[in-house]
């Protein structure tokens, strides 16, 4: 992301320095040298081997330095910037320098190599990764600039030249393309997929808007846990079920006469739906380790198009663009080890994690109409996290609604304004400060009610969507996603005058999303709401001029201040655990993506979740002297 200086000469000298804004070295292609930049940045932040906390800070004519002794008369120098969004500083030009030589390591592959020299033997495989992943994304970067021109020009066919005239949930999808053609705000390699080729990326990856046909798997119904309702493990339903109701698993699915299967496979069979690319890969391998190779046919015919999601793994049906299919892969993004399986487990939790909020939304009724979920409820598996479906469905009567992912507000339109631009010309009088303050005044209102509730959600960019107009004035949030939530049941039994819950209680099979201390859930608020929804936001529009910098943050310090007033009044302990973690704090915790998702394993660091494994940064919250 680039700053555009010619509009930002109200922003702070921070807003300017935002997003890598360095020119690249006249002889790297641009996209390189802004990968290795976010590389840089990513392992200081890190501070893989030492590099932030082991560095002497050095002042010289160009600007400031880092040098990191690495043995006697040896050292490595990085050019630093002030940053100030997850980290202190940042990576600049002309990169890291090795002592006494003068050598500039001007690739990635050097670069780590240099590091994996200071680490741990043991750690080497996870540096090689990590060189790889960096391969990975570059070779995306190079193909996203190359489609661009004609990526926009068919999302402009589709849907029309202006966004925030992108209508309902097939509108959605060319949003999703935008966002996807973004960086990820903490991750600095996150376009790249393991495994997956230029070819496969054009057919199946959302920055392309492909459209393809389903593979359908007929499995033994003995052999396939559905939900709701049966099953050895389906899961329970505490306090009160689902009041969505949900769509049968099958409904406007294909039959097994269409889809070319014999005779024996049309009764007592459960259709799985499979992605293209599962089914010609790891398929065969999967169904010989579970023991239903000779029980399980996949349909010869592929059948029911579909069109991804910014979460790649997840389609949307394209006769049906309100039912989205989560779909496992057998590949990896944002890390070696954040893969792209759906596991029985985690489904189960997605729908304990959607019942969680219904309750909270009976509690709270001002957020009535402006906080909508999508039903996550149905599913099914054969209890391997490569045979699995979970079919959401998305509210209805939004179908002249725009809906988008928060990610997609500051992504370049096809005139190569930020998206929120766009909507604030239509929705907001012109002004997409005071939309995006509106989205701001829900979002942490929100987040810290359900705080105060004892739950914060893994709700980033991604998992939150805006939606604006369709009957409705103001701006509405929809949620989904819920499976992986921290909840503190301490505080939650208080919010609810029951009995202290626990994870089997609440239907969650992972003992890890309930304890009762106030940190892991404070750390989640922090590194999900306030720096993946809020903060990245008013950095974003501030690289690209809309806003200054100092405004934005002001927006979001403020708000978040309100909304910890409002929780005080019926939930003080959870409003002063904020107001101490969050808006005081001298340093904030940020995720620590890179160690935790590639360059170690979990037993080298530590991370019993590698999703919620943190370093820290500055707290850009706090008010200036």
């Amino acid at each position: 992301m680039t700053a555009d200086r010619s509009r930002t000469s109200g922003e702070s000298g921070a807003a300017a320095r935002y997003g890598d804004a360095e020119p690249p070295a006249v002889a790297r292609p641009a996209s390189a040298a802004h990968q290795l930049l976010r590389v840089l940045g990513a392992l200081l932040r890190e501070d893989v081997a030492g590099l932030r906390t082991r560095s002497t800070l050095l002042h010289r004519t160009d600007g400031p330095w880092l040098r990191l002794a690495t043995g006697p008369g040896s050292a490595l120098l990085l050019p630093v910037r002030e940053d100030g969004f997850q980290g202190t500083w940042g990576a600049r030009l002309p990169l890291l320098r090795q002592e006494p030589d003068g050598t500039d390591l001007a690739t990635t592959d050097e670069v780590l190599d240099a590091l994996a020299r200071l680490a741990a033997p043991e750690d080497a495989p996870g540096y090689a990764a990590f060189a790889e992943e960096c391969r990975s994304d570059l070779a995306a970067r190079r193909l996203h600039a190359a489609t661009r021109a004609p990526v926009l020009a068919r999302l402009t066919d589709r849907h029309g030249p202006d966004p925030a005239h992108w209508r309902g949930h097939t509108g959605a999808l060319a949003h999703d393309t935008l966002a996807a053609r973004t960086d990820h705000p903490v991750h600095p390699v996150s376009r790249g997929r393991k495994g997956l080729g230029e070819r496969e990326l054009r057919a199946y990856a959302p920055e392309f808007h492909p459209r393809f046909a389903l593979r359908w798997l007929s499995l033994p119904a003995g052999r396939v846990t559905v939900a709701p309702g049966t099953g050895p493990d389906a899961a329970p339903a505490p306090y009160t079920a689902s009041e969505t109701g949900g769509v049968p698993l099958h409904d406007g699915w294909p039959t097994p006469a269409e889809l070319g299967l014999p005779a024996g496979h049309h009764e007592g069979h459960v259709l799985l739906p499979v992605h293209p690319l599962t089914a010609a890969g790891r398929l065969r391998d999967v169904l010989a380790v579970t023991g239903l190779a000779g029980h399980a046919v996949l349909a010869e015919r592929p059948m029911l198009d579909a069109v991804p999601t910014l979460s790649m793994r997840t389609v949307a049906l394209a006769v049906l663009p309100d039912t989205h299919l989560k779909l496992p892969l057998a590949t990896a993004t944002l890390g070696l080890l954040n893969r792209r399986t759906v596991t029985p487990g985690s489904l189960r939790d997605g729908a304990a994690g959607q019942r969680l909020l219904e309750g909270v939304l009976r509690r709270e009724p001002r957020f009535a109409g402006r906080v909508l979920l999508a039903d996550e409820t149905n599913y099914a598996h054969a209890g391997h996290e490569l045979l699995a479906v979970l079919r959401r469905t998305q509210p209805a009567g939004l179908d002249d609604a725009a809906v988008l992912p928060l990610a997609a507000l500051p992504a370049p339109a096809p005139d190569g304004r930020p998206v929120i631009e766009h909507l604030a010309d239509r929705f907001h009088g012109g002004d997409p400060v005071a939309l995006a303050d509106a989205v701001l005044t829900l979002l942490l209102d929100w987040q810290t009610t359900l705080f105060g509730h004892g739950i914060a959600l893994e709700s980033h960019q991604q998992n939150v969507s805006l939606v604006l107009g369709g009957g409705t004035d103001g701006p509405r949030l929809l949620l989904k996603d819920n499976d992986g939530p921290r909840v503190h049941t301490r505080r939650l039994a208080e919010a609810w005058g029951c009995a202290e819950p626990t994870a089997d209680s609440l239907g969650f099979a992972d003992g890890r999303i309930c304890g009762t201390e106030d940190a892991p859930v404070a750390d989640l608020f922090t590194t999900i709401t306030v720096h993946l929804c809020a903060g990245s936001l008013a950095f974003g529009l501030a690289a690209h001029g809309t806003a200054p910098l100092d405004r934005l943050l002001g927006l979001i310090r403020d708000r978040l201040a309100e909304a910890i007033d409002r929780t005080a009044v019926t939930m003080p302990g959870a409003a002063a655990v904020l107001r101490a973690r969050v808006l005081e704090a001298p340093e904030l915790p940020v995720k620590a993506m890179v160690t935790a998702g590639t360059l170690l394993t979990k037993a080298r660091s530590g991370a019993a979740d590698i999703n919620k494994h943190y370093t820290t940064g500055p707290n850009y919250l706090l008010r200036k002297a």
